[in-house]
Formats: C-alpha cells, sequence, structure tokens
C-alpha cells in the first residue's frame, strides 16, 4: 500500500513539474547589444513574471551559442529567460 501511495505521489510531482516546464510564459523585448564572444545579449524587456522582475534593460547568458546568431540589435523578441546554475539565462527565443 505505501509502495501504491509513493508511486502515485512521484507520478502527480513529475506531472505536475512537466506542467510548469510547458507553461513558461514568453516575454517580449528588443535587442539592445549581442556579444557573442562573452556568449551574452542584452534584452530591454517587459516585467519577467517567473523571476518576479520589473521591466528593464539587463544582460543575460544564454543557453546554446548558436542562439546568438539569429539575435540583432533592434529586433523584437519573445523570450523565455530562467535562473540555470545562478545565473539569469535565456533559454528559449521564438
Amino acid at each position: 500500500m505505501k509502495t501504491a501511495i509513493r508511486i502515485t505521489l512521484a507520478f502527480v510531482l513529475s506531472v505536475g513539474a512537466a506542467a510548469g516546464a510547458i507553461a513558461q510564459e514568453y516575454t517580449r523585448g528588443v535587442v539592445d547589444k549581442v556579444d557573442a564572444k562573452a556568449q551574452k545579449v542584452t534584452i530591454k524587456h517587459e516585467d519577467l513574471k517567473n523571476l518576479d522582475m520589473p521591466a528593464m534593460t539587463m544582460v543575460f547568458r544564454v543557453k546554446d551559442a548558436t542562439m546568438l546568431g539569429k539575435l540583432k540589435a533592434g529586433q523584437n523578441i519573445e523570450f523565455v529567460a530562467d535562473r540555470v546554475d545562478g545565473k539569469l539565462t535565456v533559454i528559449e527565443v521564438k
């Protein structure tokens, strides 16, 4: 009986975590600067609700350096940012 409860609880927690990852909200922003050498991008963005941050201009690391090739100063973007290893990181851009 205890094993069934543990399995059910593990399943519910994993489904909840997966739903949270899928439901990530995109934030609108404008690329201010791309620094390919440092693998960083500066973005003037709207409120980052998932990080509880107001609108501002800030520098982010990128999860994947190939993202930088698709970004140019002045470009309007929608992106997802999160903390990765304690660093603010753009993890997805559309």
